[in-house]
């Protein structure tokens, strides 16, 4: 396995679930399995989902999340309606999930490998700007997250981008995700506080609304390919 693949370009798949207070706890067991189970398709490069490990900033009460990566926009695409996928969403997801909100990007320069090892932890931030800002301003973001990468340590990977799909993005445009080799790694960077004072000193005054929440990979896992091998009812 090459140690230094070269950059690829990947299309990130971020949703975020509210599963319902009262849900039957085997019902969401067999959800988040079969959510799972579709990382065995042949049009994903990486899937995993599960619960959050804990939310930083949110306006909403995410409890879930999925992370997919797909080598273009027609393979989500066609990832949204294979029957398989269709089969999770409305037989097993749609009776317990109360709230959804998804967003999707195209990560340029995406080094490593494409499939997040277990116990791997993730950052994601998704970012609401004021209605009233220009492109200027929206690239000046996006600048600043993709230089987090040199300020976060021990994460692996930085990927951020303009969502592409704003039918169920709330008006969320921008969005990110820190890939860490474990917790204890993206703790260290906590106690820094980097990646907290890069956003208050430098974007803070562009940003309507943020979330930020944490998740670690599950051990349920199929293996994926590295990068260099390698719409809207939907999760």
């Amino acid at each position: 396995m090459s140690s230094s693949p070269a950059a690829q370009t990947v299309v990130e798949h971020i949703v975020l679930f509210k599963v319902r207070d009262n849900a039957d706890p085997s019902k969401v067991n067999a959800w988040v399995n079969g959510l799972n189970g579709l990382s065995s398709l042949d049009l994903t490069l990486h899937l995993t989902a599960g619960p959050l490990l804990r939310t930083r900033s949110s306006p909403f009460a995410f409890t879930h999340l999925l992370h997919s990566r797909y080598k273009t926009k027609d393979d989500l695409a066609a990832y949204t309606v294979h029957p398989g996928h269709i089969s999770v969403v409305k037989d097993l997801g749609l009776p317990i999930v109360d709230d959804i909100m998804a967003v999707d990007w195209v990560a340029d320069g995406l080094t490593g490998t494409v499939a997040l090892s277990p116990g791997s932890a993730i950052r994601v931030a998704v970012l609401k700007l004021k209605e009233e800002l220009g492109e200027a301003a929206k690239g000046e973001v996006l600048e600043v997250i993709r230089g987090i990468k040199g300020k976060l340590g021990e994460a692996g990977q930085i990927s951020v981008g303009e969502n592409f799909s704003p039918g169920r993005a709330r008006g969320y445009s921008i969005a990110s995700v820190a890939v860490f080799k474990g917790v204890s790694e993206m703790e260290e960077v906590d106690s820094k506080q980097e990646m907290e004072e890069v956003e208050k000193d430098k974007v803070r005054e562009y940003l309507d609304s943020v979330i930020v929440l944490d998740y670690v990979v599950p051990s349920l896992q199929v293996s994926g390919d590295t990068l260099s091998d390698s719409g809207n009812s939907y999760y």
